[in-house]
């Protein structure tokens, strides 16, 4: 089941941006877009949001006092050019506030921050949906890989080296900045130079874990973790 979205903004530059960011998340769809909040309104009594990208500069009414009027308003993600109505925004309990312009390593870190806030109320959906991606960034460069097919993650001191299912990769990037990223999906820290795939795991003891023919040990930190995690999925 995809995450319903619904953009509202009176940029067409704006909204073409937004449909771009998200066309590159499978997990999301657009499923309208609006240039007022009156227009919103009704969309919003006709079909099912989960996530509403509100600007708040508009014409009729602001973003803002349309967000204060709604009973029972879906996650709201605030996009503008003006810093000045963080804080109200904030007040309202709205997941980000994305300044414009907007790039995409900034929005993914709102999505990745609604789906943080989604699973927490719904532990079940903690499970990362079919064809989930991670996006790292090294340098000037966005490497954007499929958890699906990830085997395992291993530390060489300042990179990474991202062994997947047909190839690996080594990358500038410390293996600790992944730890907030690894929990949507079902990777899983299991010592301090490993991170695997719980899913690609063909067998375990007390002291390793083995995927295809790669022995990967486990931390004596990371024990009592790891195996509670495992039973969860077995």
């Amino acid at each position: 089941m995809k995450i319903k979205c619904l953009l509202v903004d009176d940029e067409p530059l704006a909204i073409k941006l937004l449909q771009n960011h998200l066309a590159q998340l499978d997990a999301f769809e657009v499923v309208a877009t609006c240039s007022t909040a009156i227009k919103a309104l009704e969309m919003l009594r006709t079909i099912a949001v989960d996530l509403m990208f509100l600007d708040i500069e508009m014409p009729q009414m602001k973003g803002i006092d349309f967000l204060k009027g709604l009973k029972d308003p879906p996650a709201v993600i605030v996009t503008t050019a003006y810093r000045e109505y963080a804080i109200d925004g904030y007040d309202l309990d709205i997941i980000d506030y994305l300044l414009k312009p907007i790039t995409f390593e900034r929005f993914f870190k709102a999505v990745d921050r609604y789906l943080r806030s989604r699973n927490a109320e719904n532990p079940v959906a903690a499970v990362a949906p079919q064809n989930s991606y991670l996006f790292l960034k090294s340098g000037l460069r966005n490497h954007r890989l499929n958890t699906d097919d990830i085997l395992y993650i291993e530390s060489l001191k300042d990179n990474i080296k991202i062994v997947s299912t047909n190839s690996s990769i080594t990358i500038k990037y410390r293996i600790g900045d992944l730890e907030p990223d690894i929990i949507l999906f079902s990777l899983l820290r299991v010592h301090r130079s490993f991170i695997v795939n719980m899913l690609k795991i063909s067998s375990f003891t007390s002291n390793d874990i083995t995927i295809g023919d790669k022995t990967i040990p486990i931390g004596p930190n990371y024990k009592e973790y790891v195996f509670r995690k495992l039973q969860e999925i077995s």
